[in-house]
């Protein structure tokens, strides 16, 4: 006989109510035997300590922390420090942790095991709050005797603040050195720059892009004195010529000692007024003036004339000739004023060639001036920025130190124990409650199962579905269960269900 695939949920029902009994006792049982297991199992206690991130007490606005990692990455890398074998080796030797086993199992199984019974969990922070700012975190350490669960937790915790202040103090002195050598650093080449700088302005020395302007204004007066130089020196030029011609009047009229009608003495001054007079014209005109070719012809002429009286003067005799005639004062007076035209011509001559070597100077400054110019904008955008630079890492170098002297007097953000390690006054593993509501769980699955199976096994038909099961054919009639009480006629019901029709009862 097969028993049917699928299984309703009032055959479920039935089957319970036939084997409830069993059911209920395989679930007492297996409560009990939940209850016995937590009481034969090892037990195991927890320790537990919270710990608290606590925020600088001065503000981070007026020092600001070096620690720019989040503080969940921090105590990560923390808790790997902490629970390395290096630094768990020797808990397991101060506390004699498995003494059982120390001999059996390599230490690195022992190591393992410890930092299993070790579990830091951190404290999830509001939604607001952001991930650096960690509010903070438990830790937890799970032993078979809870005062030696006790000492691993406190011991643990001093690790981790100890860890968490001496991470902060290295890494702020760290930095305050790393700085300070980038200091150096940007310091020399600041000098270099400073140092090209004064060199370019000693070598450009009025010629600065700042200085053209100033170029221009004495430019234009140094223009302005040329003009008035060389109007001063063509009218001092103008005086001279004049002062001279009136000479030659003067000494042409003195002429009376000389058998040619003009002293020897006489025609020698006449001589050096003449070419005083050529080389005046010289320097105004060309040798092919009109004025000039004159000027050569009466100097040449007034040569023949000395000659000719040196020559008169050797046959007189040397006595008579030599002696010099006497000029009047008015003579005199115009010799001094053409001499001292010949000074003021001397002098303005003199100071138009300075101003016009000033002016050239100058001319030089100012055609030079955009090439000075951009390079001058080179070499201070170079300075500037080595001078930005230097003072932005000066300014991160101070606060650095303060954020280390910060750290060093404990200011800044420590790990504050809130609840110590306690002593756990009951074991957290096996607890009882939670293995007897698992053996009531796992006996009545087991009823169950078993009461499934039982009914498998049993070939008894009660339902019409199991009859039509059990013979693959279709129920043609039923009889019920009739039960016919002393003293009266049983009825008879006949139930007859044909193929493709409904049931019939007659």
């Amino acid at each position: 006989m097969e028993i049917p695939r699928q299984l309703t949920l009032s055959d479920y029902v039935a089957i319970f109510k036939r084997r409830w009994l069993m059911i209920s006792l395989i679930t007492v049982l297996g409560g009990v035997i939940g209850v016995l297991i937590a009481k034969v199992l090892p037990k195991r206690y927890t320790s537990q300590t919270l710990v608290l991130v606590q925020q600088p007490t001065v503000d981070p606005k007026l020092v600001e922390p070096v620690m720019s990692d989040e503080m969940s990455q921090r105590l990560s890398g923390m808790q790997q420090q902490i629970l390395s074998r290096s630094r768990l080796e020797p808990l397991i030797q101060k506390f004699g942790l498995y003494k059982e086993d120390i001999d059996k199992v390599p230490t690195g199984e022992l190591v393992e095991r410890l930092r299993k019974a070790i579990t830091v969990t951190p404290i999830q922070a509001m939604a607001e709050t952001r991930a650096q700012n960690l509010p903070g975190f438990t830790i937890t350490v799970t032993m078979n005797d809870p005062k030696l669960a006790q000492q691993l937790c406190s011991t643990i915790t001093s690790m981790f603040t100890e860890e968490n202040l001496q991470l902060r103090q290295d890494q702020a002195e760290g930095t305050t050195q790393f700085l300070g050598k980038q200091l150096e650093d940007a310091k020399a080449k600041l000098d270099e720059q400073d140092s090209k700088l004064a060199a370019f302005k000693r070598r450009y020395l009025g010629a600065l892009p700042d200085q053209e302007q100033t170029n221009l204004n004495l430019l234009t007066g140094l223009n302005s004195q040329l003009e008035a130089a060389t109007e001063a020196l063509a009218r001092a030029q103008q005086d001279k010529s004049f002062a001279e011609s009136v000479l030659t009047q003067q000494l042409a009229a003195l002429q009376v000692t000389s058998p040619s009608g003009q002293s020897p003495d006489t025609m020698q001054q006449q001589l050096a007024s003449l070419q005083g007079q050529l080389t005046s014209l010289q320097a105004k005109y060309t040798a092919d003036h009109p004025d000039v070719i004159k000027m050569k012809a009466d100097i040449a002429n007034l040569k023949s004339k000395i000659a000719e009286s040196d020559d008169q003067l050797k046959s007189v005799g040397a006595e008579k000739s030599t002696r010099p005639a006497t000029e009047p004062a008015q003579v005199q007076q115009l010799r001094a004023q053409v001499h001292q035209y010949d000074q003021v011509i001397k002098e303005r001559a003199s100071q138009e060639d300075e101003i016009q070597k000033q002016i050239k100077i100058y001319q030089s400054r100012v055609q030079s001036s955009p090439g000075v110019e951009q390079e001058y904008k080179q070499i201070t955008r170079d300075y500037q920025t080595a001078l930005d630079f230097y003072t932005d890492l000066l300014k991160k170098r101070d606060l650095s130190a303060m954020a280390t002297d910060l750290e060093k007097q404990q200011q800044g953000g420590q790990f504050r124990i809130l609840d110590p390690a306690n002593v756990p006054d009951k074991p957290s593993f096996p607890q009882v409650p939670y293995f007897a509501l698992g053996g009531l769980v796992g006996g009545m699955a087991l009823g169950f199962g078993l009461g499934l199976v039982f009914e498998m096994q049993d070939t008894s038909l009660r339902s019409e579905r199991e009859v039509e099961v059990a013979l693959r054919l279709p129920v043609l009639a039923m009889l019920p269960l009739v039960t016919v009480k002393p003293g009266t006629q049983p009825k008879r019901q006949v139930s007859v269900l044909r193929p493709g029709s409904s049931k019939i009862s007659a």
